[in-house]
């Protein structure tokens, strides 16, 4: 999962960056509503979570751009506003979750976990492609009956490209969605290839069809 942590609160925004960072999924943070933004209008991710109370700015108005300018991330309010106005106003706005502070990091990883899960694969637990299945909580993947073992990037990417099959995904997309907006300053994307030689001998080997097709000059694409 690749997330945005928009809080201002410099103790509770690292403890959430660890959290998730610890499982393997890839995290930024924002601690203000002028960065927030920038991020929001640059970048693209799985799950944002959104502070409504900025030193700056209004977490509301952060939401209220990603709907008006039609941004699929998924968005969890966080927030210690517990009134029945402030809920349902995020909610009415269009975020797909609210959840009050204090809460314990297990349950803020579940909702997370929840909205992505509604958003990219129709609610399941488990991913099914032709001969390929996933279990999204486990991470276990399998060919038929038969387990493969696959590294967190791995894994990631071959999550990526099942989310959105059938389209082209850059490198430079593919690159943001695994390490984050710091891979701008890479060089090259040959370690790209590298994942994608490893997922497709790992599936194929498994007795899987290829599905990843290179085009050339844009990038991958995770055929039907």
């Amino acid at each position: 999962m690749k997330i945005l942590i928009i809080e201002d609160e410099e103790g509770l925004r690292e403890s959430i960056e660890e959290y998730f960072t610890e499982d393997g999924n890839i995290c930024e943070t924002a601690h203000n509503y002028q960065v927030a933004l920038s991020k929001v209008n640059l970048y693209r991710y799985d799950c944002i979570l959104l502070d409504i109370t900025l030193p700056d700015g209004s977490g509301m108005d952060v939401l209220k751009i990603i709907k008006e300018n039609n941004y699929p991330d998924g968005v969890l309010i966080i927030s210690a506003k517990n009134s029945l106005d402030d809920r349902l106003d995020g909610l009415n706005l269009g975020a797909d979750d609210y959840l009050v502070k204090p809460f314990h990091l297990s349950e803020l990883k579940a909702r997370v976990t929840a909205i992505i899960r509604r958003k990219t694969f129709g609610g399941s637990n488990q991913l099914v492609f032709n001969e390929i299945t996933i279990d999204l909580l486990s991470k276990e993947v399998k060919v038929g009956k038969q387990p493969i073992k696959f590294t967190r990037k791995e894994y990631a990417l071959l999550l990526y490209f099942l989310a959105n099959k059938g389209k082209v995904v850059s490198k430079n997309a593919i690159a943001e969605h695994l390490w984050g907006d710091g891979i701008d300053m890479a060089n090259n994307f040959d370690f790209i290839y590298s994942h994608i030689k490893n997922i497709r001998k790992k599936l194929m080997e498994a007795g899987c069809k290829d599905y990843i097709q290179a085009a050339y000059g844009m990038g991958y694409k995770f055929i039907d």
